[in-house]
């Protein structure tokens, strides 16, 4: 089955059924849930199936994506560290992990997971390739091995092999994960970087008059874009993963009241879609899509 793109957005114009009310102690000997319970037996690579929000703030953090999304947020702790498992429905989908204020108190940031089925091998072609591995392949019991690099252009990208499976590819639920975007100086040598490493198919985005655009597709779905920078703005190479939401305009009108902004305001897209960028009061960034008249591309042949 051939899917088209889900969507072809504008540029960025700027680089947890516990409490949202603020995280509770970290609980000690909580396990790192499974990708998937049961567990499947899909493995697709360069699907996107994880996300992590590293933040100095985690209680601003956690209150804004509850009170936004609707997830839940459990506090757990590995190896020492605290972190929190986000839920939608009940579903493990993002993860986030406090880092230390010592020199400064920076932005929050999103890093999203694709899946690989030999993390290993996908590490070494990073490195082959001309990317940086930042966190090497570490096992978290019942979730598999997962790791941390960068590509040429310095965007942090991260790699699943899941003991689990993936999740199937169907619609996507509101409040999921359904693409990512790359922004980045040069498209092209971005784009044969993410072939090479997750196995993606490359093509052209022929929906858009910027020729420089790509769309990364496997096992016949689309699975992200990679685009250029936008030109004339102080903007560097990033990541932004977008998540479905039921309704954009309400999601949107909650956002001043938890703290946070709204960077690009909706606007249509592809399959009558409907997009925004969003910053969380931390400084995290992230996009949100409605689709309405039919428009989710799962269904389009």
């Amino acid at each position: 089955m051939n899917i088209k793109p889900i969507l072809r957005h504008a540029p960025i114009y700027a680089a947890a059924a516990l409490l949202c009310a603020g995280l509770p102690a970290s609980v000690h000997g909580a396990k790192f849930p499974p990708l998937n319970s049961p567990a499947t037996t899909e493995q697709i690579p360069g699907k996107l199936v994880w996300a992590d929000l590293f933040t100095t703030d985690p209680d601003s953090a956690s209150k804004f994506y509850c009170g936004l999304l609707g997830w839940t947020a459990t506090p757990l702790e590995q190896k020492g560290k605290s972190y929190v498992i986000f839920s939608n429905g009940g579903i493990p989908v993002a993860g986030l992990a406090p880092r230390s204020t010592t020199g400064g108190n920076h932005p929050s940031r999103w890093i999203g997971y694709l899946a690989v089925t030999d993390i290993a091998a996908s590490l070494a072609t990073v490195s082959k390739d001309g990317g940086v591995v930042r966190a090497p392949s570490r096992n978290f019991p019942d979730r598999g091995y997962q790791a941390i690099a960068s590509d040429k252009d310095g965007n942090p990208i991260g790699l699943l092999q899941s003991s689990s499976g993936n999740p199937l590819d169907e619609q996507t639920k509101t409040g999921a994960w359904n693409w990512f975007e790359i922004y980045t100086g040069s498209p092209k040598a971005a784009s044969d970087f993410y072939h090479d490493v997750f196995g993606f198919s490359v093509a052209n985005e022929t929906s858009s008059d910027r020729k420089s655009d790509f769309v990364l597709s496997s096992a016949g779905m689309a699975r992200g874009g990679v685009a250029p920078l936008p030109e004339g703005n102080d903007t560097r190479p990033s990541w932004l993963g977008v998540i479905r939401v039921a309704n954009l305009d309400q999601t949107l009108a909650k956002i001043p009241g938890l703290g946070g902004e709204v960077l690009v305001t909706p606007h249509s897209v592809e399959f009558g879609s409907r997009f925004a960028i969003i910053l969380d009061p931390t400084g995290g960034t992230v996009g949100l899509v409605e689709y309405i008249d039919s428009a989710n591309p799962a269904n389009s042949q």
